[in-house]
């Protein structure tokens, strides 16, 4: 099963790519490796997942947020290369989430990206990973995740 096809089993889609809003671009190749820029949570309603965890927000919420947010990131990756089956591995993640000074789980929130990640690429999708906590994000969004692949060449 690719994937797309795995993406598409679970019930899930990768959303439109998003258009840069300031001066940068969505991804940048260094060698065979694709870096990622960081993405948001984009509701299914074209909203963006809002809210401070240990404020107005649940962990099981912002799991859901950094969930859809690997799903842009694999949107990114698709446009840069095609077919997602061309990862070879997914090095490095940074998943920084919008939390409340007291809140210290911020691994269980980028938990979402990060079983994502392995639910659809398998052992490609295991990676080295830091989750911060920061005390605002752009837009109020509740996680922001970037992310470092590993390309197989054509």
């Amino acid at each position: 099963m690719t994937p797309e096809e795995k993406i598409t089993s679970l019930g899930l889609a990768l959303p439109v790519v998003a258009t840069p809003v300031a001066n940068y671009v969505p991804y940048r190749w260094a060698g065979n490796l694709l870096y990622l820029s960081g993405q948001g949570p984009r509701l299914p309603n074209g909203g963006m997942g809002v809210g401070k965890v240990g404020h107005n927000l649940s962990i099981e919420e912002a799991y859901e947020h950094a969930k859809l947010t690997g799903l842009s990131l694999l949107a990114s990756a698709k446009a840069a290369i095609g077919e997602l089956s061309r990862i070879e591995a997914v090095i490095k993640l940074l998943g920084m989430v919008n939390a409340g000074p007291d809140f210290g789980d911020h691994p269980k929130v980028i938990n979402g990206c990060s079983d994502l990640f392995v639910e659809v690429l398998g052992d490609a999708g295991r990676h080295a990973r830091s989750a911060v906590g920061m005390g605002s994000l752009p837009g109020g969004i509740s996680v922001e995740i970037e992310a470092i692949l590993l390309i197989k060449p054509e």
